[in-house]
């Protein structure tokens, strides 16, 4: 989990918008392992997930900043079946170690995530898709929607779609974040020292979900694609 200051976040949009359209996709300056964004996931496309999140009914009482200083704007939003926020993406490379995250390549890294994997260690930001909640706050408690440890997201960006679990959270005031390799999978540059993109990604949250282990990317693909389906059709 990181807090974003309002001066890193901006220099961290001018660099995305200097950057060249190919950029995303390429090793990242710092991060000489890092990886092209893996082949798209499942059947159900961007533009269908989308249309299902045009209108906003919220289930916060209150809004969620992007970044540490930025207005709070942001509601999350819900339907019978899941929440979803539209925000940034700050990139979350906590948890354990690994040649791509270290507090060498990151100067706000915690060895530590909110969710452990099954065999008792913490997640892997480097290697498992997963986004960030919000610690429960009067603005809003995850738990209240069924949602915790596990529980499967599907992450839009552009025209690519994602699937990820809840495995770590945040700020209480602050939304927008998932992990390295949420952000590689999705093009998004994943350098956790002003990588991320300032707009445009889309986080939906199926209610009541979860993948057991946590580690289990495959088992989190097969159940989002499933739930995102029924939620395309109007379940």
């Amino acid at each position: 989990m990181r807090v974003q200051s309002l001066t890193l976040a901006a220099a961290a949009a001018a660099l995305f918008a200097a950057a060249p359209a190919a950029l995303p996709a390429a090793p990242t300056a710092g991060h000489p392992g890092s990886r092209a964004p893996a082949a798209r996931e499942g059947a159900v496309g961007a533009a269908d997930l989308l249309a299902r999140t045009r209108d906003c009914a919220p289930v916060s009482k209150g809004r969620y900043r992007t970044d540490d200083g930025t207005p709070a704007d942001v509601p999350v939003c819900g339907t019978g079946s899941v929440v979803f926020w539209k925000a940034d993406m700050d990139i979350d490379c906590d948890g354990r170690p690994g040649s791509l995250c270290n507090s060498r390549t990151d100067p706000l890294f915690s060895d530590a995530t909110a969710f452990e994997q099954s065999d008792g260690r913490y997640l892997s930001a480097e290697t498992l898709p997963y986004i960030v909640v919000p610690a429960p706050s009067g603005i809003w408690d995850h738990r209240d929607q069924g949602i915790g440890a596990g529980s499967v997201a599907a992450v839009i960006y552009r025209d690519r779609v994602q699937y990820a679990v809840v495995g770590d959270t945040g700020p209480s005031d602050i939304i927008g974040e998932a992990s390295y390799a949420t952000a590689e999978a999705l093009g998004i540059r994943p350098d956790p020292r002003g990588g991320g993109t300032p707009s445009g990604v889309t986080y939906i949250v199926f209610k009541n979900s979860r993948v057991s282990p946590i580690e289990d990317h495959a088992a989190a693909v097969t159940a989002g694609e499933r739930l995102a389906r029924t939620f395309v059709n109007g379940g």
